[in-house]
Order: structure tokens, then C-alpha cells, then sequence
């Protein structure tokens, strides 16, 4: 049987790099491709886990930690939808958090799931 563990890695990469795609399709179907590429851009909001020690931490949720992933940071990400010229990143920036988000979700029930 497939763990739940990697099944919540599939899931977590999925939505990352293929969802954006159908995201881009979608509402942006004039220049999907372009879109999914600045989509999968915003991959970069990442680079603030180097500030981290460790730098990576399967069991830490990225949400209120990393400083590109607090709250304050996703306000800022709302904003970029009210500007033609920024809302394709805001939208890669703001399902960006609501992956890392659910991923928090698998990660608090796989914990409770593994610990009776």
C-alpha cells in the first residue's frame, strides 16, 4: 500500500508545478503558457527556507515561519490581484501559499494519524 506520506509529496508537487498550468489555462488562456511560467516562477518566494536552520524541515510548516510565507507577506500577495500588471503573480504567490497551507494540513493529520 502507497504511504500517506508520499502521497501528501505527490500532492504537495503537483499542486506546485502542474496545477498552476490548468490555474494559467484557465483564467489566462490568452497567454496560458506565459502565465504558467511566471506561475512557477514565483518558486522563488522559496529561497527565504536559506534563512532557516535547518533549511529544510519535513515536519515544519512553512505558513507564519518563512518570512515570504507570513501573513503580512500573503497581504502583500492579495494586493498584486488589483493591478493587471502583477495579478499573475499574485495568483502564483497566493496558491503558492495555499499549497504550502494544505501541506500543513497533511502534515498536522499525518502526525496524529502516525501517533495512536
Amino acid at each position: 500500500m502507497i504511504s500517506l506520506k508520499i502521497v501528501q509529496t505527490i500532492v504537495h508537487y503537483s499542486l506546485h508545478f502542474l496545477f498552476p498550468g490548468v490555474l494559467a489555462w484557465l483564467f489566462f488562456r490568452k497567454d496560458w503558457k506565459k502565465a504558467w511560467l511566471i506561475m512557477i516562477a514565483t518558486m522563488a518566494v522559496d529561497l527565504d527556507h536559506l534563512l532557516s536552520d535547518p533549511v529544510f524541515d519535513a515536519n515544519r510548516c512553512s505558513i507564519g515561519y518563512h518570512p515570504l510565507h507570513t501573513y503580512y507577506a500573503v497581504f502583500f500577495y492579495v494586493i498584486l490581484l488589483f493591478f493587471p500588471k502583477t495579478r499573475i503573480i499574485g495568483v502564483g504567490l497566493i496558491f503558492h501559499m495555499a499549497t504550502d497551507y494544505q501541506d500543513c494540513i497533511w502534515s498536522n493529520f499525518l502526525s496524529a494519524y502516525t501517533s495512536h
